[in-house]
């Protein structure tokens, strides 16, 4: 099985390692600062193989040049974004797989938060490393994309197994919830979260990383079509682009 670390780091970001204990190939996630990298994989007497990198933000590459200075990694990224994620190696695009040791894994294109975003998906190990294109009872604001490009790109994810975990590269989750209970207020499974999330937050613990199932239960940009929710926005049987839509303006205003 693979290991994963989870570095908290800045305000609110989540960096990841991730190991195979067979290879000791190692991939790091989003590397928004090389140090805290640095002092992970020294701890844990790990080599730094790969970079993966879902975008471009800043806080998302941000230690990409020291890192692949000091340990002469391999960056990852889309072919999408070669123009403006620096020191990329290998080019990627929708469908390419690429193993980590002994573990394939998938890239999916989700354009919509930026034009060139990227998920890494595991599918031998139910995992998926999402960025910043759905969090936790969430998805990214949409700074370059449409709202039919990020429907498409959420509805890639919702098909994923049920047991897939996701690791999202924001710590959002206890605003997501208050914002989620605004558009279903009465979804007993989202309530009994959103407490849980409380609990988790007040002992300033993570909330990531999360499962498909448990978004389906509990994330309204991934629940357009249930009749509560198109009834609190007064959208009954409106396209579910223009329902995720109204979520988006919404939350971008909450």
């Amino acid at each position: 099985m693979l290991e994963i670390i989870q570095i908290p780091v800045l305000n609110d970001n989540y960096i990841y390692l991730i190991n195979d204990p067979v290879s000791g190939v190692t991939a790091v996630v989003d590397p928004a600062l090389a140090g805290p990298v640095l002092d992970r994989l020294a701890e844990n007497s790990w080599p730094l193989t790969y970079i993966f990198n879902t975008h471009h933000h800043w806080d998302h590459v941000g230690g990409n040049l020291e890192l692949k200075q000091k340990v002469g990694c391999q960056i990852v990224a889309s072919k999408n974004d070669q123009h403006r994620i620096p020191g990329i190696d290998l080019l990627v695009q929708e469908n390419d797989r690429i193993m980590l040791g002994s573990h394939p894994v998938v890239i999916f294109e989700t354009p919509g938060h930026t034009i060139g975003h990227i998920v890494y998906y595991f599918p031998e190990d139910s995992l998926l490393f999402c960025g910043d294109t759905l969090f936790v009872m969430g998805c990214g604001r949409l700074f370059e994309g449409t709202p039919e490009q990020m429907w498409h790109s959420l509805n890639k994810l919702k098909k994923l197994p049920d047991s897939t975990k996701i690791y999202c590269t924001h710590e959002y989750t206890q605003t997501n919830a208050r914002f989620a209970l605004t558009i279903e207020p009465e979804n007993e499974a989202l309530i009994a979260k959103a407490k849980m999330v409380d609990q988790l937050r007040a002992q300033d613990k993570p909330t990531v990383p999360s499962t498909i199932a448990e978004e389906l239960a509990t994330n309204p940009f991934l629940r357009v079509d249930n009749p509560n929710l198109q009834s609190t926005l007064n959208m009954q049987g409106a396209p579910a682009v223009e329902i995720f839509a109204e979520i988006r303006k919404r939350k971008d205003n909450f």
